[in-house]
């Protein structure tokens, strides 16, 4: 069975909406994008680059999919460009229409959790999911959910969109963590 892991930039207070740019996601009004960008450095970029080299296919909820599409495939001097354009993308949408515009992106059919249990039964590489917070919140719901990578960020925005927002209880069992000369502590739970 493959194992789906979740990979999040996260503040203090559990805040999740656009860490990487002022303009990425502006719903409620929301003012504070790009807060994770001052605490990048060495030390992310290698967890990160590690992390990456063993994902074997993205699923990417449709906001996720359309910002990460205007985005990466323009940028030419980022090392995670070649690897976000290769790996096979699965998207969960009730909105996009095949084809989807972004190389090896592939539309999930029907309702998505549904659509990503198939995928974990299926043999094949492990799955990841950046951002894609709604989507997160649905596979919670239906235990499709593995392993939480948080790059939990020593800051508390207030407001936002955060990643556990509502939903059933579950724990969590701490397997790795690295701490970033920014203070930024990478953990890794798995699901219990």
């Amino acid at each position: 069975m493959r194992k789906v892991s979740v990979t999040n930039n996260v503040s203090l207070d559990g805040v999740m909406q656009a860490p990487g740019r002022f303009d990425e996601d502006t719903r409620g009004g929301f003012e504070r994008g790009g807060w994770a960008l001052p605490y990048n450095d060495e030390v992310m970029g290698r967890v990160m680059g590690e992390g990456m080299a063993k994902t074997g296919a993205l699923v990417l909820g449709r906001r996720t999919y359309e910002d990460f599409a205007s985005y990466w495939p323009r940028q030419t001097d980022n090392p995670f460009t070649d690897l976000l354009d290769n790996i096979q993308k699965y998207v969960a949408s009730t909105t996009l229409t095949e084809p989807l515009p972004w190389q090896n992106s592939i539309l999930l059919q029907g309702d998505a959790a549904d659509a990503l249990a198939r995928l974990k039964e299926q043999p094949g590489p492990d799955i990841a999911i950046l951002g894609s917070g709604e989507l997160i919140q649905s596979l919670r719901g239906r235990l499709l959910i593995d392993e939480y990578v948080l790059l939990i960020h020593p800051l508390i925005l207030g407001t936002g969109r955060r990643l556990f927002p509502d939903g059933p209880e579950s724990g969590l069992r701490l397997t790795n963590s690295v701490t970033t000369t920014t203070g930024v502590v990478i953990a890794t739970y798995a699901t219990v």
